[in-house]
């Protein structure tokens, strides 16, 4: 997740539409892999069994509150990026497609 902090030249350009950019599905990539991947961690952990029994629900809040933290870092400490709410539109995009893939590969 470190590369969502990286200047903005360093990501190649597309000049289709903004929301289709590479930079777009990159976010969604990285937030669908960072949901799914947090679902399945907190199913399968017994310590805390309503973070077991909640495991979509608190996957998708955290995931998309870490997007939107990261979009205000970005805007306020990061020089010469600015916060993007397309950004943070392919971040929850991605969180929702994670939960897709989860309920696909568990049959939910």
């Amino acid at each position: 997740m470190i590369t969502t902090l990286l200047p903005s030249s360093s990501m190649p350009s597309l000049s289709i539409w903004e929301l289709f950019s590479f930079d777009s599905f990159a976010h969604a990539f990285l937030f669908a892999v960072l949901t799914y991947l947090m679902i399945v961690g907190l199913k399968k952990q017994y310590t805390y069994p309503k973070l077991q029994y909640y495991a979509i629900r608190t996957a998708f809040f955290v995931s998309s509150m870490f997007g939107v933290c990261i979009e205000l870092i970005q805007h306020y400490f990061i020089p010469g990026r600015q916060g993007d709410i397309i950004d943070v539109l392919s971040n929850t995009i991605g969180c929702l497609l994670g939960i897709l893939l989860f309920r696909w590969i568990y049959q939910q």
